[in-house]
């Protein structure tokens, strides 16, 4: 599946720090997908598309840890 991600506005981990650090930004923008990426490589890096729920199940496990 393809999804246009031009445009999109993206928010940045809570857990960022400001120093540029190895950071995800994800987008709201696109109802039932969550777009993803590196917030390092914002113009030329690969952006994964995820549906929501999927993403919701890896939040989830990733804050039972």
């Amino acid at each position: 599946m393809r999804a246009d991600v031009s445009g999109l506005s993206w928010r940045k981990s809570s857990y960022s720090n400001g120093e540029g650090g190895d950071c995800v930004e994800v987008s709201d923008d696109l109802p039932g997908l969550v777009p993803v990426r590196d917030s390092k490589q914002t113009g030329t890096g690969p952006v994964l598309v995820f549906p929501a729920g999927v993403w919701s199940s890896f939040i989830r496990g990733a804050k039972a840890r």
